[in-house]
């Protein structure tokens, strides 16, 4: 037993801690200010270190993009409200040599009034086509109408609308037809819907696929057609106006322009970069306007902490407005001129390290307390040292 408390006795030697006796420990006002004025630092800083601990971040590293082959999503909402639905083609081409005109895939036309106010939704509005009257004229139209001259696009031959014979002239490269010569089109009454919607708006929203190649997407007056090689627009009833007088232009808000899928709100520095043009406003009562902005693409893969990584991209914008002088060429409309970079960014999702977190914890706590009870000890001897010269006499 002796040399067991003589082992302890010994262990003692080792106590970095040396305890005060608790009759010669002294409270002091200043040492009461010290020590709450401490644990306000430590609970301050504890907190800050837990709300860093709590939020992740994201650290980017730059790779080259191996996925050139791929095709691209683009997600987009726009707005004209000065641009009646039927009169907006959306158009893709790239350096590829692949063209759509007219695109209608997986897109959306919501015709607006002069309030913004939704009159009618649905897919690739088209005046004639889905409404009672033209249902009405085709119950009396002859069992095969004329497609005069084109090539006809329905099986049996014949072009039964105003709107059959549109489209099949597009199609021929011909260029949009005099409806007033139509007998479709005057059955239909389709002037006098062209002038009832004149003074409409449109939304347009949906997906494109595009390859992930140079190239551009735009929005313009009038329906598409290939002239040979040329891509042609029939500008007739924009440059014409409506009959009521009413004045087109290609004044629009970006709501959305994302390429690839929409990802997670957790970042507002990433979603800048994602959705770079969104609340984008231009407005010009010239109706031969021409917007133009030229996308600088970039491949971006999120990985995230807690699900699946995403893929999608970034981009950067140069926007660039012209006007077209009356009798020169060129289309008025919205371009999206897209150049795709051969880089690939990577942001990974990540959070301090729990032993991180404890290193730190320790560190404040320790720290406050350790210079706490340096300045305490000052602010001691500073007081008796004081105190001294008064009972001396020696204070002003």
């Amino acid at each position: 037993m002796a040399k067991k408390g003589s082992l302890f006795r010994n262990l003692r030697q080792f106590d970095g801690y040396a305890k005060t006796l608790d009759e010669f420990r002294i409270k002091t006002t200043s040492g009461a200010s010290v020590t709450l004025i401490s644990a306000i630092v430590v609970i301050y800083l504890v907190l800050s270190e837990l709300m860093t601990y709590n939020t992740s971040v994201w650290k980017p590293s730059l790779v080259v993009d191996k996925s050139r082959k791929e095709k691209m999503p683009i997600d987009f909402n726009i707005t004209f409200p000065n641009m009646p639905c039927h009169m907006l083609s959306i158009d893709i081409m790239d350096e590829s040599g692949e063209q759509s005109s007219g695109y209608s895939q997986d897109v959306t036309k919501i015709r607006l009034d002069t309030l913004g106010n939704i009159i009618e939704s649905g897919h690739t509005v088209k005046l004639g086509d889905h409404t009672n009257d033209a249902k009405k004229a085709l119950e009396k139209a002859p069992e095969c109408g004329s497609c005069y001259g084109a090539k006809p696009l329905r099986e049996d031959g014949c072009c039964h609308t105003c709107q059959d014979v549109r489209e099949a002239y597009v199609k021929q490269g011909w260029g949009l037809v005099n409806t007033k010569e139509i007998e479709q089109c005057i059955r239909e009454g389709w002037l006098a819907k062209l002038e009832n919607q004149s003074n409409e708006g449109c939304n347009v929203h949906g997906h494109l696929l595009v390859n992930k190649v140079r190239g551009n997407f735009h929005f313009a007056p009038g329906g598409a057609f290939q002239a040979g090689s040329m891509h042609v627009h029939d500008l007739q009833e924009y440059t014409q106006g409506a009959p009521n007088g009413h004045s087109f232009d290609m004044s629009h808000r970006i709501h959305k322009l994302k390429f690839g899928p929409d990802t997670k709100d957790q970042n507002e520095e990433i979603l800048a970069v994602t959705n770079s043009l969104g609340n984008t406003v231009k407005e010009n009562t010239n109706g031969r306007m021409v917007y133009q902005y030229f996308l600088k693409i970039v491949s971006t893969e999120l990985r995230y902490l807690s699900s699946a990584s995403v893929n999608t991209n970034q981009y950067s914008v140069i926007q660039n407005e012209i006007t077209l002088k009356e009798g020169s060429g060129g289309l008025p409309g919205v371009f999206f001129n897209m150049e795709i970079s051969p880089m690939h960014i990577i942001y990974q999702e990540s959070r301090p390290a729990f032993s991180s977190l404890l290193t730190g914890l320790l560190a404040i706590v320790g720290g406050i307390f350790t210079v706490a009870g340096l300045v305490d000890r000052v602010l001691y001897k500073a007081e008796r040292a004081y105190k001294k010269k008064m009972e001396l006499g020696k204070t002003l």
